[in-house]
């Protein structure tokens, strides 16, 4: 049975939010002289990551006396276009991903934050690379508040060390360094993407790490936006690139059926056997989470940088983040604006953990262990910073024939085939 299509799905769920939005009371304004002035916040953060962001919200409410009222929602995407369509928008957007931001802005429905934040703090807080993604059309729509490191190979510590292996700082390295594994009896990389109707994601991040490493950021750029094809002679090698790894079948556990086959979430387990099943898993900073109980990340699991390819582009990071748009332009709506744009917004959360600052000022002392400084040094020494590809690109393609495209290659269709086909269903106008 397919899954059913994500048009499909957001359709009938608007219908449906639609109806219950029409049912419900709507939230208002208090206009009674002296009332508290409210601002209402919009997201994605739900259950401890919506405590964790209201907690970093309540110096600011004490500071000013501003009550931030925020309501975070799983069903994000539908949920915010009936609000929005419907009248009843909220006063800020917390996007977990720039693309729909991009739609409103292109739409005229978010503030230029040039005319409420001071283009000095903007400048000294973020480095140039955040600024731009929080661009549309020449105009500032974004600031961002979290980010997340996708950029990450991660390996058993003790038995790595033991088997004297080294961090490796080059690509050709990390193909060395798998070599060395297969001569020494080890199979290096373990590597799982199955994920029920999402199958074929962990790919795409693949793709997207390479590409940023062989043809550098503006090529990624003009790939996310359709400006160079699918089957463009760079997109192929960044393809063939992972195929260096992963259809090798002395590389990859299970060869590439294991790949087809192995949860996402499990795939790291064979890391902690005796003898270890692998040595090397590239995954995001969310890997923690999937882990056996028993494992402690920083003493049984580190991770390294995903080594750089051509020299030219530098160390750039791929990652994810969360964004924030202003709706309603009042006072106390700027006065919240210039309060998510600094590093202080963010503290509360970075020390509670789950949390990574993509600000300039942010101290490293904030984090709650080895591991997340880490990530969060990493992050602000990089070169530049791109958000995941496929989020960003049209569903059709990013969360459809993107991930199904991985897996038709992974099993052995020709690639300039499947490149060819993700490259006709692009939308077009």
């Amino acid at each position: 049975m397919n899954p059913t299509p994500r048009s499909l799905y957001l359709s009938l769920s608007l219908v449906l939010a639609t109806s219950l939005f029409a049912c419900a009371p709507q939230s208002q304004q208090p206009d009674t002289p002296g009332a508290r002035q409210r601002v209402t916040i919009f997201g994605a953060f739900v259950e401890e990551d919506a405590r964790r962001f209201e907690a970093s919200m309540r110096p600011f409410e004490e500071r000013t006396g501003i009550q931030v009222d925020y309501e975070g929602s799983g069903d994000f995407e539908t949920l915010i276009t009936v609000r929005m369509e419907g009248g009843d928008p909220p006063d800020i957007i917390a996007f977990p991903q720039p693309g729909l931001m991009m739609e409103y802005a292109r739409e005229g429905r978010l503030v230029d934050l040039s005319e409420v934040i001071d283009s000095q703090q903007l400048s000294q807080g973020y480095r140039s690379f955040w600024l731009e993604l929080g661009t549309v059309d020449d105009t500032l729509v974004g600031v961002w508040y979290r980010a997340s490191v996708k950029s990450l190979v991660w390996y058993p510590v003790p038995q790595f060390e033991e088997a004297g292996y080294e961090i490796p700082e080059t690509w050709d390295e990390l193909l060395a360094l798998s070599d060395q594994i297969v001569a020494d009896g080890g199979t290096p990389w373990c590597i799982g993407i199955e994920s029920s109707g999402a199958t074929g994601w962990v790919g795409t991040d693949w793709i997207e790490d390479i590409l940023l490493r062989t043809s550098g950021p503006e090529v990624y750029d003009q790939w996310v936006r359709n400006e160079i094809p699918f089957n463009d002679p760079r997109v192929k090698e960044a393809f063939e690139k992972m195929g260096e790894i992963w259809l090798n079948p002395d590389y990859v556990l299970g060869g590439t059926v294991g790949i087809l086959t192995t949860p996402f979430g499990d795939a790291a387990n064979p890391m902690f056997e005796d003898p270890p099943g692998c040595y090397l898993h590239r995954q995001a900073s969310f890997l923690p989470v999937f882990l056996p109980p028993e494992v402690e990340p920083g003493r049984d699991i580190d991770f390294f940088y995903l080594p750089p390819i051509n020299p030219e582009h530098g160390r750039p990071v791929m990652g994810a983040g969360d964004v924030m748009s202003m709706v309603n332009d009042r006072p106390e709506v700027r006065q919240v604006m210039e309060y998510l744009a600094t590093a202080e917004a963010g503290r509360a959360w970075a020390e509670a953990g789950g949390f990574l600052s993509p600000h300039n000022d942010a101290d490293l002392d904030w984090y709650p262990d080895d591991l997340t400084r880490a990530q969060a040094e990493l992050l602000r020494d990089a070169d530049t910073f791109r958000f995941d590809g496929s989020d960003m690109m049209p569903g059709a393609v990013g969360t459809g024939t993107f991930w199904t495209g991985i897996v038709d290659y992974i099993s052995g269709r020709d690639l300039d085939t499947v490149l060819l086909e993700i490259e006709r269903s692009w939308p077009r106008d």
